[in-house]
């Protein structure tokens, strides 16, 4: 047994706790929706689905699906397309796909830890480059240039940010691509987040189309609120995609039949229509109600405002570790949040406010009132 290994500690602690407090918070997405809500405008989707054949789809996502998928990105088609096991599947068989070990993979962080973590465990030379509070959550571009080297064989960014919420600007992505075009190296963009906007309904912009070697990562599980059916997609020039594929084979082998149906009703124009606009009421509302907990508590934390997703990453103000503050969180209050120290930074936390009011502000108050009792 590797002693190694890089443990994947956000989703270990969140697979331990979420179901074990009441006040979970630590989610990243909006409340989840329900196959009859998704249903809700063409009963004659259910009766399909109730007659649908419990067997294989075509392993890399039934055609109809990937059609969809890929009318989401211009310039791609169905064989750009791979469907995966959600996006964390996306993530690890492109990695398999394109890099050895030793070569240089440079991450964004903070950063949802999979793509860090993975690289570690496969003896990658894991560089980073870091966002700032003090540029709202964007990056230095500058510093983001020294990080790129002859070495570098692939930049991993996550736009919209897990967990800041940042979007990045044109200049920053335009940076990226320059960079990667420059040494010759292929860019991940995980934009699972992209349809949660908050102040704009026009989705975050994809790295795809832009620049000849970009995965562009996708998945369901967030703007679209359906995490259950575990589909995510990455779209690639095609031989690449095949060569993901290949890869999938030894893994998954195919995500469900089930899944498959549903995502690819769930992409169709009028209902995926519907279900980014009923995220972004949830991710709007909720964000107001956190906002107002926020200012009411400017002597606790500091908030630098999210632009998509319904989490934020707040700092505090209190001499404590983070994953120490929310051991005595789960301990003392019922109430789990995910510690900074799961995301390369301490004195941080990632609230979810992609639930109920009532709900939430239970959990923020409890969060309160541990700050306030730590000397």
């Amino acid at each position: 047994m590797r002693e190694d290994f890089y443990t994947f500690q956000l989703e270990r602690q969140m697979s331990v706790w979420e179901y074990q407090v009441t006040y979970n918070l630590s989610e990243s997405g909006v409340h989840p929706m329900s196959v009859a809500e998704l249903a809700k405008d063409d009963p004659n989707f259910l009766d399909e689905l109730l007659s649908t054949g419990l067997n294989y789809p075509q392993t890399n996502g039934l055609i109809e699906l990937r059609d969809n998928i890929a009318a989401l990105y211009p310039g791609s088609n169905r064989d750009n397309v791979v469907v995966t096991t959600g996006a964390a599947q996306a993530n690890f068989t492109s990695l398999l796909t394109l890099l050895d070990p030793v070569d240089e993979l440079l991450v964004m962080l903070p950063n949802y830890m999979q793509i860090w973590g993975v690289g570690k465990n496969y003896k990658l030379n894991v560089n980073s480059f870091s966002l700032d509070q003090e540029l709202d959550w964007g990056f230095d571009i500058d510093a983001f240039k020294k990080q790129v080297s002859e070495k570098t064989r692939l930049i991993a960014v996550c736009n919209p940010n897990n967990p800041t919420g940042h979007i990045m600007s044109t200049d920053e992505m335009e940076a990226v691509i320059d960079a990667a075009d420059r040494v010759g190296a292929w860019i991940l963009a995980d934009e699972v987040y992209a349809g949660a906007e908050h102040n704009q309904d026009k989705v975050t912009p994809s790295f795809w189309g832009k620049y000849d070697r970009v995965l562009a990562v996708g998945s369901l599980s967030k703007a679209y609120a359906l995490p259950g059916l575990r589909i995510g997609w990455v779209v690639a020039p095609s031989e690449t995609a095949e060569a993901i594929w290949a890869r999938q084979d030894y893994i998954t082998i195919c995500t469900t039949m089930l899944s498959n149906k549903i995502a690819a009703y769930a992409l169709t124009p009028a209902v995926r229509a519907r279900l980014l606009a009923r995220t972004r009421a949830h991710v709007r509302e909720g964000y107001s109600n956190f906002e107002r907990w926020c200012e009411a508590h400017d002597e606790l934390i500091s908030l630098t405002p999210p632009q998509a997703a319904a989490i934020a990453f707040v700092r505090y103000y209190r001499d404590i570790n983070s994953g120490e503050l929310v051991d005595r969180l789960i301990h003392e209050q019922d109430t789990y949040v995910v510690p900074g120290d799961h995301f390369g930074l301490d004195h941080y936390l990632r609230i979810s406010y992609g639930l109920s009011d009532d709900f939430v502000n239970e959990g923020l108050n409890r969060i309160a009132e541990t700050l306030l009792s730590v000397d």
